[in-house]
């Protein structure tokens, strides 16, 4: 569930501003109700430009307040050359840096994700531009109606390249705190990981943005440009899991969720095609936009998907060649003969290791649970997965909803949840940690190596699907 709040730090673009030295402050709303502030920087100083953000937003999540934060550096040339950028997060009270130096088309990394610094080489992104450089490059394009332009935008947080769209349209005027202003609309897409988003901006003719909205689990997350008083101001109380909780149709029980079941999923916007991948556990046949998942409990052969070598490969967020995660491995699988005992023993160690489970914790490394054992779905989740790695099991991390019958005062309905899949026995089989076990209430939206960036085509369905039936299909179906 933590996933749900880390995007939407993830997500805020640079937004850099065009005066040599300059402060913006943004007031940041979510269905129109004020969660945090946002201010953006820019300073010129001896031919170097120096562009900030740094996002401050609160939730509630089910009663659990959890404070979400970011802080992002770039320095580049005043001609838009990259030359280092860094990056701090804080999710509720855990906290990531990342810092980089960028030349000759490389850049050097040092990554903190626990107690200890981690550095490491890699590839510069080819074309790809900070926050300065994509403020020139959009310069150089007319504010004429119809206009498209691409950029390669870099983002620190993520250390990912992504390509950006933006589509010039008319001038509007626009209500903002201070006033009304004449602005032009500029509509982008950024492609994530395959999955467009769509975000809107408004902008003056030097491109500082005051206005901007973006899709956020089903509703629209707003930046509006405003005083420093206005950013502020005190933040309204907003229950993250109205908007992601998913009703079913009918109760549920043990035996039909030890089975198989099938979903008929529709399409409540008319957004983005439906995309849910097919696993071990999961088929799908999509018909007119309408999707009809079929999940079992036990997983078939798998010969379509086999694992890559990243899954089995330590990164970031599933450290799993640390001394402590390979310790903990061994330790918790030792009596284990098959991998498939070994990812059950594993299970079981990471559902009573973590003691403390809570919806406080923004979203931690998997080092940093073995480090500090609380968390909800996600910990339990990159715990895992970084285990099996230690052990020589390819592992990946899933996102998607869980049934249960009561949560956060609602009955029978659809959680967000992660969970993880482990390569046993030719195929992909899901292990569950923070439940205890896999069910057949369990449906994958995307998978990936633990990094919360590579999620949101999992978010990007909960805010505009429905669950329009469910059909208990019987535990032979699932042999």
């Amino acid at each position: 569930m933590s996933r749900l709040v880390v995007f939407l730090v993830l997500l805020v673009p640079m937004l850099a501003q065009a005066k040599p030295v300059s402060e913006q402050w943004f007031s940041v709303l979510l269905d129109g109700r004020k969660i945090g502030s946002f201010t953006s920087t820019r300073q010129v100083r001896d031919n170097r430009v120096t562009t900030g953000q740094i996002l401050n937003i609160e939730f509630d999540r089910a009663g659990t307040s959890i404070a979400l934060g970011s802080n992002e550096t770039s320095i580049e040339t005043i001609e838009g050359k990259p030359l280092g950028f860094s990056s701090v997060s804080k999710l509720s009270g855990t906290e990531s840096r990342i810092e980089g130096q960028v030349a000759n088309g490389a850049m050097h990394l040092r990554i903190h994700n626990g107690k200890q610094w981690q550095e490491r080489d890699a590839k510069w992104p080819e074309g790809a531009l900070l926050a300065e450089g994509l403020r020139l490059a959009s310069l150089k394009v007319p504010l004429k109606t119809g206009r498209v332009h691409k950029e390669l935008a870099f983002q620190p947080s993520s250390l990912d390249a992504i390509e950006v769209t933006s589509t010039i349209g008319p001038r509007e005027v626009v209500s903002l705190p201070d006033g009304r202003k004449s602005l032009y609309r500029i509509e982008q897409v950024y492609l994530f990981s395959g999955t467009p988003i769509h975000n809107t901006s408004w902008v003056d003719s030097e491109r500082d943005v005051y206005k901007l909205t973006m899709p956020a689990i089903g509703v629209d997350l707003t930046l509006i440009a405003c005083d420093k008083a206005c950013a502020t101001a005190p933040n309204q109380s907003t229950n993250i899991f109205d908007r992601t909780l998913m009703p079913s149709p009918r109760a549920l029980d043990q035996r039909e969720l030890a089975g198989t079941v099938r979903y008929t999923i529709i399409a409540t916007d008319q957004g983005a095609a439906l995309n849910i991948p097919q696993t071990s556990e999961q088929q799908v046949e999509s018909d007119n936009g309408t999707l009809v998942v079929t999940v079992h409990a036990k997983a078939f052969q798998d010969v379509a998907n086999p694992p890559e070598p990243a899954d089995s490969q330590p990164n970031d967020w599933l450290q799993s060649t640390a001394p402590e995660i390979v310790a903990m491995a061994n330790k918790a699988s030792n009596n284990a003969q098959t991998d498939s005992d070994r990812m059950h023993a594993l299970e079981s160690f990471v559902s009573t290791f973590i003691t403390d489970k809570n919806l406080s914790v923004g979203y931690a490394s998997a080092l940093q649970v073995a480090r500090d054992p609380q968390g909800d779905c996600t910990e339990h989740a990159v715990l895992l997965a970084a285990l099996g790695r230690a052990i020589g099991i390819p592992t990946r991390v899933v996102d998607g909803l869980v049934y249960s019958p009561r949560f956060a005062g609602s009955q029978d309905v659809f959680v967000p949840h992660a969970w993880m899949q482990a390569w046993v026995d030719g195929r992909w089989q899901s292990f569950d940690a923070a439940l205890g076990s896999f069910d057949a209430g369990h449906i994958a939206f995307s998978s990936g190596d633990g990094d919360p960036w590579r999620f949101y085509q999992g978010l990007d369905l909960l805010g505009r699907t429905q669950l329009k039936k469910v059909e208990a299909l019987g535990a032979q179906t699932a042999q």
